[in-house]
């Protein structure tokens, strides 16, 4: 959005971002941001639509952008913890040397491998055994 809002001006768009996640996103002010983002004005129409679409998408996921109060828990906010985790646990059975999957195969299989990672190996077959 600040690309289109400041198409030739790297530096105004890089003050903008800098203001805006420093000041109100990173301390959890989403409300304040999606504010600051709605009073964006732009000529363009088409910026002027991207404008209302990153404040409605602030605003909907306000409680998913609580960072502080997850920081202060301990947990993390960003995506590389799932990236690694979903790397770990698809990339090493689906992604060996001569394996080829088909979705229906390879949904299964990665069914099997979560709930075994997750303690849960015996509630499928049990699940399994009454079906």
């Amino acid at each position: 959005m600040v690309r289109k809002l400041y198409p030739n001006d790297e530096a105004q768009q890089k003050v903008w971002i800098k203001a805006h996640q420093n000041k109100l996103l990173d301390k959890g002010k989403i409300e304040k941001l999606v504010d600051a983002i709605a009073s964006l004005r732009s000529p363009n129409p088409e910026v002027t639509e991207k404008i209302r679409t990153e404040a409605d998408y602030f605003r909907r996921n306000a409680e998913r952008m609580r960072y502080p109060q997850y920081r202060a828990k301990h947990l993390f906010v960003g995506s590389g913890v799932i990236e690694a985790g979903c790397k770990s646990v698809i990339g090493s059975r689906l992604k060996r040397s001569g394996m080829f999957w088909r979705v229906r195969g390879a949904n299964a299989i990665l069914a099997l491998r979560c709930r075994h990672l997750n303690g849960r190996f015996e509630d499928y077959w049990a699940g399994r055994r009454a079906a």
